[in-house]
């Protein structure tokens, strides 16, 4: 049930839509949760879940983890001074842009998987007296004989095939080697409501906890690197014993988007919303509302949808869905709306949403304190 705090801290303002809301109180309390969660390992924060300097500010974040070359320069320039970027690159315009620039060299860790990348980082400038950090991708996945489960992310999998490609980015002049990156996608990005899932979970985290000590120390073996990212909202909980693992990663858990709320372990209270006005009443239980239908990337299904919760009793149709420039919502609670009148949702995930808004209205204890600008309210867009 939406907080009537919210409600009432945009009753009468004139906040143009659609628009989103942040509930500073349960961001606060979502990132204190984490914190606890991670074991006295430090989190990293992932930018792409929430696009948004103020809130990375407010929440103190000094580790970031970003999805964009592009944005891991914007932010290093801002004054971030440890930014990894979480996926490989082929921008040649930023990387030659990073090896020029000695701050955004030391500031600014670039992932790799695959020699291609470091021939780009070469063609981009690298070498002995320009050197660039590097982190190296390894497969998390779970692999039960033909079938895979979690995302395909690198090829690196075995203490062998991470031994030889530490090797080729030692002996690659003017790339340094500096750390390792093992993400659990099926386990971090994947909520335990069904048994199914909570089998695939405990499985998946058993074979890493026997793989990956192996494949870091396959790493060290070539070159001793003091950074062992892992993890994720779903599983940083798992690491606080794990003796080479050395931060954790979150991003979804700080704003509490719908599809974590299927999560046991944790569930974060929701912080994010989106806000829009009813523009039509096209018959007795339904009104239509202006906008609101920003899908969510993964496979397309409802769930991927933002969910209308206040007034409370609205539901989507199935035939409509949520839209680019119209929603129409059901119910009894449809009814008793009117053209003007606010409908709020959550969305899916958190930071996709943000690319398709200027400004984050941030409300705290009862009253809207301060309206700040979104990546794209700030005229960046990394997607």
């Amino acid at each position: 049930m939406l907080p009537p705090r919210l409600v009432d801290a945009l009753a009468g303002t004139d906040v143009p839509a659609p628009a989103a809301v942040l509930d500073l109180a349960a961001l606060r309390a979502n990132a204190a949760a984490l914190d606890g969660r991670a074991g006295g390992l430090p989190v990293r924060v992932a930018t792409k879940s929430v696009r948004c300097r103020w809130v990375l500010t407010e929440l103190g974040a000094e580790r970031l983890m970003t999805y964009s070359a592009a944005e891991s320069v914007w932010l290093a320039r801002h004054g971030w001074d440890d930014v990894l970027l979480a996926y490989p690159t082929a921008d040649a315009a930023t990387l030659t842009e990073i090896t020029a620039d000695p701050a955004l060299r030391e500031r600014i860790t670039v992932m790799v998987d695959h020699p291609a990348h470091l021939g780009l980082l070469r063609a981009a400038g690298a070498g002995p007296h320009r050197p660039v950090r590097v982190c190296l991708d390894l497969d998390a996945s779970l692999r039960l004989g033909p079938v895979r489960l979690g995302v395909r992310r690198s090829s690196v999998r075995t203490p062998a095939q991470a031994a030889a490609a530490a090797r080729r980015v030692a002996a690659t002049p003017g790339v340094e080697l500096v750390g390792v990156m093992c993400y659990d996608a099926q386990v971090a990005g994947v909520p335990d409501a069904s048994l199914p899932e909570r089998v695939v979970k405990a499985v998946s985290t058993a074979e890493l906890r026997r793989r990956r000590p192996a494949l870091v120390a396959a790493v060290r073996e070539v070159v001793d690197v003091p950074l062992v990212n892992v993890g994720g909202t779903g599983s940083l909980h798992l690491y606080g014993r794990s003796a080479e693992v050395t931060e954790v990663t979150a991003g979804s858990g700080l704003l509490g988007p719908t599809l974590f709320d299927g999560y046991r372990a944790f569930r974060p209270a929701p912080a994010l919303f989106l806000v829009s006005p009813v523009v039509r009443r096209p018959a007795p239980r339904v009104a239509t509302v202006f906008s609101t239908g920003f899908t969510a990337s993964g496979p397309a299904s409802a769930t991927r949808l933002p969910s209308p919760v206040h007034p409370p009793g609205l539901r989507l149709t199935g035939t409509e869905g949520a839209g680019e420039v119209q929603t129409p919502v059901v119910g009894d609670a449809a009814g008793a709306l009117r053209i003007g009148d606010l409908v709020w949702f959550r969305p899916a995930k958190s930071g996709e949403q943000l690319e398709r808004v200027t400004t984050v209205h941030v409300v705290d204890d009862g009253a809207l304190v301060a309206s700040v600008p979104t990546y794209r309210g700030e005229g960046m867009s990394f997607g």
